[in-house]
């Protein structure tokens, strides 16, 4: 399954961007190279420049990383529901919450790499075993239309959005 596939009727239009971001793509391939991306951006840090923030009231490095694992927990579960035919509309969530209270403070670098790495081998798991009718089901989370396949390219393009912002405003 690659991006040239979706339609823009797979999602909503706050979520292109992180379509877009990815170019062409097949999503277990872009899995990895996220994954691969993320883990050399991670090695770049250490345990005392995660809670640096670019500027006061924005997310610290350690808010960040969490909030691009939580992001992509929500984004395995939606895909999960539709993809076993759950047709009941699934809500948002307010990531400013989830932010809040993540106490990334009390993370170690080690703690939220290892976490990352779950989650991605979890997600990587889920989309494998999704059958080609179970990829293109439908339904609606955060008030829009969504594929489950679309929901595996907004993981990764949640990502690299994020990957970006990390290089431009927290490590340049």
């Amino acid at each position: 399954m690659k991006t040239r596939d979706l339609t823009e009727a797979e999602y909503g239009a706050f979520y292109a961007g992180y379509i877009s971001v990815l170019g062409e793509a097949e999503l277990l391939e872009e899995m990895e190279v996220r994954t691969k991306h993320f883990l050399m951006l991670l090695e770049a840090l250490d345990d005392d420049r995660l809670a640096y923030r670019y500027d006061p009231g924005k997310w610290s490095i350690g808010e960040l990383i969490l909030h691009i694992i939580d992001a992509e927990r929500v984004f395995q579960y939606r895909a999960l529901r539709l993809g076993r035919g759950d047709e009941t509309p699934l809500p948002g969530y307010d990531q400013d919450l989830f932010v809040r209270t993540c106490n990334a403070g009390e993370r170690s670098l080690a703690s939220l790499r290892d976490e990352f790495v779950a989650v991605r081998e979890a997600s990587r798991s889920l989309f494998r075993s999704f059958s080609e009718k179970e990829l293109v089901r439908m339904g609606e989370a955060s008030d829009s239309k969504v594929s489950v396949r679309a929901l595996g390219f907004m993981i990764c393009g949640h990502q690299k959005h994020h990957e970006n912002i990390l290089k431009e405003r927290y490590l340049a």
